[in-house]
């Protein structure tokens, strides 16, 4: 089955999924369209037991189409390019300190923690991972994705500081995250069996330090064009062309297309704006870039619902999933807490604020694109499915209740 049919398949499912969803349950885009496609999967896997003869050529489907590569390589720029464009670089600065104290600092130490216990936990339950993979796992799901609730928390009033930073941490612990991820994974291709602590760190700076110079380079290359001609139509083409040459040229110089679509992204968004589009040309570009992102988020879960429908389920990874939900809400906790509580100095947020942060650190799209990027390997199919189980319990559970329990906190 070709290609196109691939696509054609999850272009019409979630555009019935949005419907349903606008026109029925009227929960935030993101959150009712994850619901939809985990009730589709959920009843997919069912009949599957009954009725094998469409699921073997979903199943054709899936392997003869390269989802991981496509991820990887499209999916990822895009939805980073997206998030940063949107940014106020004016509200980030207020709360700099913090951002990076979260992104930087909150994704090491949960890559780390989430390793070391997701490796025993797994051991325990006789799943011989290699602590390799739980360090890739442990990247994978560090980065957080507050989209799916940022509508729910400006309804329920929250202050424009915990705003500021929810999207300041995703925005930037996406793009360390991946850096950590590729760099992990780089040495998975390299042959590595064990953790080597000088490649990592060779890896990571070339990755980290490359990315961010290309994505200044790109960024003000694509500012100077911008800013010599007035015509919406090109404009909004040029940022399109930019986003996929420069995530093309990145994997090409080994360096991080995540780091670079964030800082050309911000530029775009913020460095002289008014200079370098005019009001119609921003309103437009804005809007291409949301759409973008909407349909790309669509895409990514209609995609890892049609996957999860092929794999074969053992209720060891399930039993592994729910354990691992634990280990991530210990290790937010743990990120917000560790800080706050040593000193006013590393991060200036009190106690209520720093339970709304906790509960507002889900897992979405991006580690959904991250581990379907992964190489083929006998142990890829358990952490798709843990991931799924995290980011599905993230978003439909997190996601929806986070809204009154804020509200609840704010009030005492």
């Amino acid at each position: 089955m070709p290609t196109y049919y691939y696509i054609i398949i999850l272009i019409t499912l979630s555009a019935f999924f949005a419907y349903i969803n606008q026109r029925f349950i009227k929960l935030p885009f993101v959150i009712g369209l994850f619901l939809l496609s985990s009730l589709f999967s959920l009843i997919a896997i069912v009949i599957k037991s009954y009725y094998s003869l469409p699921f073997d050529q979903i199943r054709e489907l899936v392997i003869n189409t390269d989802v991981s590569k496509s991820v990887l390589n499209i999916f990822l720029g895009f939805l980073l390019f997206a998030g940063s464009m949107h940014t106020s670089w004016n509200k980030l600065k207020k709360h700099l300190k913090d951002i990076s104290l979260l992104a930087l600092g909150g994704v090491v130490f949960s890559t780390i923690f989430v390793a070391v216990s997701f490796y025993y936990v797994s051991h325990w339950l006789g799943l011989e991972i290699p602590f390799l993979y739980c360090l890739i796992f442990g990247a994978l799901i560090a980065p957080t994705d507050p989209i799916a609730v940022l509508g729910i928390l400006k309804k329920a009033n929250v202050p424009e500081n915990i705003e500021v930073t929810l999207v300041g941490e995703s925005l930037f612990n996406d793009g360390v995250g991946v850096v950590i991820f590729i760099a992990l994974t780089g040495m998975l291709s390299s042959g590595a069996a064990q953790f080597d602590f000088p490649h990592f760190g060779l890896l990571f700076l070339q990755e980290a330090g490359g990315g961010i110079i290309f994505g200044l380079v790109l960024g003000y290359i694509l500012y100077y064009l911008l800013k010599t001609i007035d015509h919406y139509e090109t404009e909004v083409l040029l940022t399109l062309a930019f986003v996929m040459l420069g995530y093309f040229l990145s994997a090409q110089f080994h360096i991080s297309g995540a780091l670079a679509m964030v800082i050309m992204g911000l530029m775009v968004g913020n460095f002289r704006k008014k200079i370098s589009m005019s009001d119609t040309t921003t309103e437009y570009v804005a809007k291409f870039w949301e759409l973008i992102d909407i349909i790309l988020n669509a895409l990514l879960f209609l995609m890892i619902a049609l996957v999860m429908v092929v794999l074969d389920f053992s209720p060891k990874y399930i039993i592994l999933g729910v354990l691992t939900i634990f280990i991530l809400l210990v290790s937010r906790y743990f990120v917000v807490n560790i800080p706050r509580k040593t000193s006013k100095k590393f991060l200036m947020i009190n106690k209520s604020e720093s339970k709304i942060i906790i509960l507002g650190g889900l897992r979405g799209g991006l580690s959904l694109a991250l581990v379907m990027s992964l190489p083929p390997s006998e142990f890829k199919d358990i952490l798709m499915i843990v991931t799924y189980i995290c980011v599905a319990f993230s978003i439909l559970v997190q996601g929806t209740s986070i809204g009154w329990i804020a509200q609840r906190i704010l009030k005492k």
